[in-house]
Protein backbone atom coordinates (compact mmCIF):
# COMPACT_ATOMS: atom_id res chain seq x y z
CA UNK A 1 0.00 0.00 0.00
CA UNK A 2 1.38 3.70 -1.00
CA UNK A 3 -0.50 6.70 0.51
CA UNK A 4 -0.35 9.57 -1.46
CA UNK A 5 -0.81 13.03 0.19
CA UNK A 6 -2.25 15.48 -2.01
CA UNK A 7 -2.86 18.89 -2.15
CA UNK A 8 -6.94 20.60 -2.34
CA UNK A 9 -7.56 22.18 -5.53
CA UNK A 10 -6.51 22.23 -9.20
CA UNK A 11 -3.32 21.00 -8.78
CA UNK A 12 -4.52 18.43 -6.40
CA UNK A 13 -7.11 16.96 -9.06
CA UNK A 14 -4.34 17.45 -11.91
CA UNK A 15 -1.97 14.95 -10.03
CA UNK A 16 -4.66 12.82 -9.42
CA UNK A 17 -5.31 12.83 -13.32
CA UNK A 18 -1.67 11.50 -13.32
CA UNK A 19 -1.63 8.58 -10.51
CA UNK A 20 -5.01 7.33 -12.93
CA UNK A 21 -2.77 7.26 -16.04
CA UNK A 22 0.53 5.41 -14.45
CA UNK A 23 -2.02 2.82 -13.13
CA UNK A 24 -2.29 4.09 -9.30
CA UNK A 25 -6.21 5.14 -9.22
CA UNK A 26 -8.61 4.72 -6.23
CA UNK A 27 -12.25 3.08 -7.45
CA UNK A 28 -14.09 4.69 -4.43
CA UNK A 29 -12.47 8.38 -5.52
CA UNK A 30 -15.33 11.07 -6.09
CA UNK A 31 -13.95 14.47 -7.04
CA UNK A 32 -17.02 16.09 -5.57
CA UNK A 33 -17.47 14.22 -2.23
CA UNK A 34 -16.24 15.69 1.58
CA UNK A 35 -14.37 11.99 2.46
CA UNK A 36 -10.77 13.15 2.50
CA UNK A 37 -9.56 9.32 2.40
CA UNK A 38 -9.79 6.84 -0.55
CA UNK A 39 -8.47 3.28 -0.04
CA UNK A 40 -8.32 1.03 -3.01
CA UNK A 41 -6.71 -2.48 -1.67
CA UNK A 42 -7.02 -4.12 -4.94
CA UNK A 43 -4.54 -1.22 -6.72
CA UNK A 44 -2.85 -0.54 -3.38
CA UNK A 45 -3.31 2.80 -3.38
CA UNK A 46 -4.59 5.19 -0.21
CA UNK A 47 -4.61 9.30 -0.79
CA UNK A 48 -5.87 12.12 1.19
CA UNK A 49 -6.14 15.73 0.55
CA UNK A 50 -4.74 18.26 3.14
CA UNK A 51 -4.01 21.78 2.80
CA UNK A 52 -1.31 22.84 0.05
CA UNK A 53 1.17 23.51 2.84
CA UNK A 54 0.64 20.42 4.83
CA UNK A 55 1.61 18.01 2.39
CA UNK A 56 5.38 18.00 3.37
CA UNK A 57 4.49 18.04 7.57
CA UNK A 58 2.24 14.57 6.27
CA UNK A 59 5.05 13.23 4.07
CA UNK A 60 8.10 13.95 6.85
CA UNK A 61 6.43 12.52 9.66
CA UNK A 62 5.43 9.53 8.08
CA UNK A 63 1.59 9.53 7.64
CA UNK A 64 2.23 9.37 3.76
CA UNK A 65 4.66 7.65 1.52
CA UNK A 66 4.88 10.67 -0.96
CA UNK A 67 3.08 13.74 -1.87
CA UNK A 68 2.83 16.36 -4.31
CA UNK A 69 3.57 20.01 -2.94
CA UNK A 70 4.75 23.51 -5.04
CA UNK A 71 8.49 24.37 -5.06
CA UNK A 72 7.75 27.62 -3.58
CA UNK A 73 6.59 25.53 -0.19
CA UNK A 74 9.28 23.38 -0.23
CA UNK A 75 11.62 26.38 -0.51
CA UNK A 76 9.88 28.01 2.35
CA UNK A 77 9.86 25.02 4.46
CA UNK A 78 12.43 22.67 3.92
CA UNK A 79 11.02 19.38 4.74
CA UNK A 80 13.59 16.03 5.53
CA UNK A 81 12.27 14.49 2.18
CA UNK A 82 13.46 13.44 -0.76
CA UNK A 83 12.31 15.03 -3.88
CA UNK A 84 11.60 12.47 -6.23
CA UNK A 85 10.64 14.34 -9.50
CA UNK A 86 9.41 17.76 -11.79
CA UNK A 87 5.71 17.27 -12.38
CA UNK A 88 6.31 20.01 -15.01
CA UNK A 89 2.88 21.87 -13.71
CA UNK A 90 1.64 24.52 -11.98
CA UNK A 91 4.63 26.50 -13.07
CA UNK A 92 5.37 30.14 -12.44
CA UNK A 93 8.03 32.39 -10.89
CA UNK A 94 9.19 33.59 -7.39
CA UNK A 95 9.90 37.08 -7.72
CA UNK A 96 11.15 40.33 -6.65
CA UNK A 97 8.96 43.55 -7.29
CA UNK A 98 8.34 46.65 -7.07
CA UNK A 99 6.83 50.54 -8.02
CA UNK A 100 7.98 51.10 -11.34
CA UNK A 101 11.51 53.31 -11.08
CA UNK A 102 12.35 51.69 -8.25
CA UNK A 103 16.37 52.59 -7.89
CA UNK A 104 17.57 50.88 -4.41
CA UNK A 105 19.57 52.47 -1.38
CA UNK A 106 21.70 50.47 -0.47
CA UNK A 107 23.11 52.80 2.84
CA UNK A 108 20.19 50.80 4.56
CA UNK A 109 18.58 47.55 4.93
CA UNK A 110 15.84 46.39 2.23
CA UNK A 111 12.10 46.78 3.64
CA UNK A 112 11.36 43.05 1.85
CA UNK A 113 7.69 42.48 2.20
CA UNK A 114 6.28 38.60 1.60
CA UNK A 115 4.60 35.54 3.06
CA UNK A 116 7.89 33.73 2.60
CA UNK A 117 10.27 34.86 5.05
CA UNK A 118 12.51 32.00 5.02
CA UNK A 119 12.83 31.84 1.19
CA UNK A 120 13.14 35.31 1.12
CA UNK A 121 16.02 35.88 3.62
CA UNK A 122 18.33 33.22 1.66
CA UNK A 123 17.90 35.06 -1.15
CA UNK A 124 19.22 38.33 -0.10
CA UNK A 125 22.04 36.34 2.09
CA UNK A 126 23.45 34.78 -1.14
CA UNK A 127 23.61 38.41 -2.83
CA UNK A 128 24.71 39.55 0.45
CA UNK A 129 21.83 42.61 0.81
CA UNK A 130 21.18 43.47 4.24
CA UNK A 131 17.34 43.39 4.77
CA UNK A 132 14.19 43.63 7.06
CA UNK A 133 11.67 41.22 6.05
CA UNK A 134 8.22 41.90 6.68
CA UNK A 135 5.63 39.04 6.91
CA UNK A 136 2.51 39.31 6.12
CA UNK A 137 -0.76 36.54 4.73
CA UNK A 138 -2.08 38.52 2.21
CA UNK A 139 -2.41 41.39 -0.51
CA UNK A 140 1.40 41.42 -0.55
CA UNK A 141 1.19 44.24 -3.96
CA UNK A 142 -0.34 46.50 -1.28
CA UNK A 143 3.12 46.99 0.87
CA UNK A 144 5.22 48.94 -1.50
CA UNK A 145 2.07 51.16 -3.01
CA UNK A 146 1.92 52.27 0.92
CA UNK A 147 5.32 52.53 1.84
CA UNK A 148 5.04 49.41 4.09
CA UNK A 149 8.11 48.31 2.09
CA UNK A 150 10.36 48.76 -0.67
CA UNK A 151 9.78 45.47 -2.72
CA UNK A 152 7.80 42.29 -2.26
CA UNK A 153 9.17 38.80 -2.94
CA UNK A 154 6.37 36.82 -4.22
CA UNK A 155 4.89 34.12 -6.64
CA UNK A 156 3.89 35.70 -10.01
CA UNK A 157 1.89 33.93 -12.74
CA UNK A 158 0.71 36.67 -15.20
CA UNK A 159 2.09 39.54 -13.51
CA UNK A 160 -1.37 41.10 -14.20
CA UNK A 161 -1.67 41.76 -10.79
CA UNK A 162 1.90 43.95 -10.76
CA UNK A 163 0.79 45.98 -13.68
CA UNK A 164 -2.67 47.00 -12.24
CA UNK A 165 -0.83 48.08 -8.54
CA UNK A 166 2.24 49.78 -11.00
CA UNK A 167 4.31 47.39 -9.99
CA UNK A 168 7.23 45.66 -12.01
CA UNK A 169 9.78 42.33 -11.70
CA UNK A 170 12.98 43.24 -10.80
CA UNK A 171 14.46 40.13 -9.79
CA UNK A 172 14.07 36.18 -10.08
CA UNK A 173 14.48 34.11 -7.21
CA UNK A 174 13.44 30.84 -8.71
CA UNK A 175 11.32 28.76 -11.00
CA UNK A 176 8.13 27.12 -9.40
CA UNK A 177 6.37 23.76 -10.09
CA UNK A 178 4.84 20.56 -8.50
CA UNK A 179 6.95 18.09 -7.20
CA UNK A 180 6.71 14.38 -6.37
CA UNK A 181 8.40 14.28 -2.73
CA UNK A 182 8.91 11.03 -0.56
CA UNK A 183 9.20 10.48 3.22
CA UNK A 184 12.77 8.68 3.61
CA UNK A 185 11.85 5.66 5.48
CA UNK A 186 9.06 4.91 2.79
CA UNK A 187 11.63 5.12 0.17
CA UNK A 188 13.81 2.94 1.75
CA UNK A 189 11.46 0.38 3.14
CA UNK A 190 9.04 0.57 -0.08
CA UNK A 191 12.02 1.27 -2.45
CA UNK A 192 10.60 -0.47 -5.58
CA UNK A 193 6.89 0.71 -5.71
CA UNK A 194 8.02 4.45 -5.14
CA UNK A 195 10.74 3.85 -7.95
CA UNK A 196 7.73 2.07 -10.23
CA UNK A 197 5.43 5.22 -9.31
CA UNK A 198 8.30 7.67 -10.34
CA UNK A 199 8.97 6.13 -13.78
CA UNK A 200 5.13 5.45 -14.34
CA UNK A 201 4.71 9.22 -14.19
CA UNK A 202 8.04 10.16 -15.70
CA UNK A 203 6.38 8.72 -18.66
CA UNK A 204 3.31 10.57 -19.06
CA UNK A 205 4.14 14.56 -17.18
CA UNK A 206 3.56 17.06 -19.62
CA UNK A 207 6.52 18.52 -21.60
Amino acid sequence: MIKFALPKGRLGDKAYNLLEQAGFSCRDYVADSRKLVFTDEDTGVSLFWVKPTDVSVYVEEGAADVGFIGKDILDEYRPDVYELLDMNMGKCRMCVAAKKGFQDDTSRPLKVATKFPNSATSFYQSKGREVQIIKLNGSIELAPVLGLSDVIFDIVETGTTLRENNLEVIDEAFRISMRLIANKASYKFKRQDIIRLTQKLKEIIPQ
